[in-house]
């Protein structure tokens, strides 16, 4: 059973995970996390690697990307001019985790 603490909890964690379910919802979205999962072994991986992984624009991917940077589930590595795409290991997707297991004991 919830009760009104546990209400606002779960009210919470929704609200902190918002911008996350949103961005990973997407299947475009989800194509590329897959990508950057998958990718090479050097941390990061450049929009033209992600574009051919994925069969995607180039702006498509660029517009995907700025979303999913916003949703704090990648960041980026600048090595010169060339940026590096890869998955933040302290991404909000941990704040994700709180959520599924509160979900699945209250």
């Amino acid at each position: 059973m919830i009760d009104s603490k546990s209400d606002a909890n779960l009210l919470k964690a929704f609200k902190d995970n918002q911008k996350v379910l949103t961005a990973i919802g997407d299947e475009t979205r989800q194509a590329i996390i897959i990508t950057l999962i998958q990718g090479t072994r050097t941390p990061g991986m450049r929009v033209g690697e992600i574009t051919e992984r994925t069969n995607l624009s180039r702006p498509a991917v660029s517009h995907q990307l700025k979303i999913l940077k916003e949703a704090e589930i990648i960041n980026v590595r600048k090595k010169g001019t060339m940026n590096f795409y890869y998955l933040d290991s302290i991404s909000k997707l941990k704040k994700l985790k709180f959520l599924i297991e509160f979900l699945l004991f209250s």
